[in-house]
């Protein structure tokens, strides 16, 4: 399984950002497929997730800014981040579960939100 993110960047505070995560194989063979992000000097946590029949979760801090969403056509899962902080600098990671235990990492991608 491989899972290639891109969309990072340096964007002003304010500012939108769009990442997308393409996974090989068949999205549905994925139980569940999301973000994660890792700040310098923190855990990571989660951002936001989306399960095969497309329910959503996300990040109680981040639900009113982020939006998580899936081209089943592409195999893609994407994240919509809106009105970025600087806080929200950090590296994402896509993340692909299968078979409800096998989980499976994207390279990550580095976002920077500065002025």
């Amino acid at each position: 399984v491989q899972l290639q993110a891109f969309g990072g960047g340096l964007v002003q505070p304010g500012g939108s950002l769009r990442l997308s995560c393409t996974v090989s194989g068949n999205i549905f063979s994925f139980n569940v497929m999301g973000w994660y992000r890792q700040a310098p000097g923190k855990q990571r946590e989660l951002v936001a997730t989306i399960s095969s029949g497309g329910v959503k979760n996300s990040a109680d801090s981040l639900k009113d800014r982020f939006t998580i969403s899936r081209d089943i056509g592409k195999n893609t899962v994407s994240l919509q981040m809106n009105s970025l902080k600087p806080e929200d600098t950090a590296v994402y990671y896509c993340n692909a579960i299968k078979n409800g235990m096998d989980s499976y990492w994207g390279q990550g991608t580095q976002v920077t939100v500065s002025s």
